[in-house]
């Protein structure tokens, strides 16, 4: 379902389409045993989110030679830039990379710092980004739970790389409250990609039902 208030609003989970057979089995238990099939599935939905991404990008005529003539094909006109939020968001990325393969790249570290058991900031520490200027920025993190890290993340990068002609920001599951969130503090024109919404969070700010840490999942669990 896509709404547009003006930005645009993609829900894969009120579709019938495969990427739902792979968010069943990132949140799945005994699934999620498997550290390599958890990072394939995450690759997989970066490159069928990308696929659905490209189709709303702007696009131009260009003439191939071909061995027996020329062929003309609507190529992609855009400039890309795939901007991910570490360690989680990697396979993720590496699935849009696999569609975008000529993007230019954007990696940002950021965390969460701990006052407290329950309450904490977002720390970003480092960021490698090309400039945004007239390209499209497309920001991935598999999970959208309090929203901040995403709205951080995307400050620091336009503040200091220039501000994008269009963001796509890419998640396989959102917490309504941080899906709220990111709504309240980005543009009014950025647009979502989101695998499924849960209905809350938990006193950690944890996604539930979500899936659980994907980090931790995809990599190991962290010290």
């Amino acid at each position: 379902m896509v709404f547009k208030n003006p930005c645009m609003i993609h829900l894969f989970s009120t579709e019938n389409n495969i990427i739902n057979n792979y968010i069943a089995e990132l949140r799945d238990v005994d699934v999620q045993k498997d550290s390599l099939r958890f990072r394939n599935n995450l690759i997989r939905l970066g490159s069928m989110m990308g696929y659905e991404i490209s189709k709303k990008l702007n696009y131009e005529e260009k003439e191939v030679q071909t061995p027996l003539g020329i062929a003309t094909v609507n190529v992609c006109s855009d400039k890309v830039v795939l901007g991910t939020i570490l360690r989680a968001g990697l396979p993720l990325h590496d699935g849009l990379l696999q569609t975008f393969d000529t993007a230019e790249n954007a990696i940002i570290s950021a965390y969460r710092k701990h006052e407290s058991e329950l309450k904490f900031s977002i720390e970003v520490e480092y960021m490698s980004s090309p400039s945004l200027e007239d390209k499209i920025l497309i920001l991935c993190d598999p999970m959208l739970a309090t929203g901040m890290s995403m709205v951080s993340c995307w400050k620091i990068l336009t503040e200091r790389r220039g501000l994008p002609k269009e963001t796509h920001i890419v998640s396989v599951i959102a917490s309504e409250d941080g899906f709220n969130y990111t709504k309240r503090h980005l543009p009014s024109d950025v647009n979502y990609w989101i695998g499924a919404v849960d209905p809350e969070l938990n006193a950690k700010s944890y996604i539930i039902p979500g899936l659980g840490d994907a980090g931790d999942l995809a990599y190991g669990i962290k010290l």
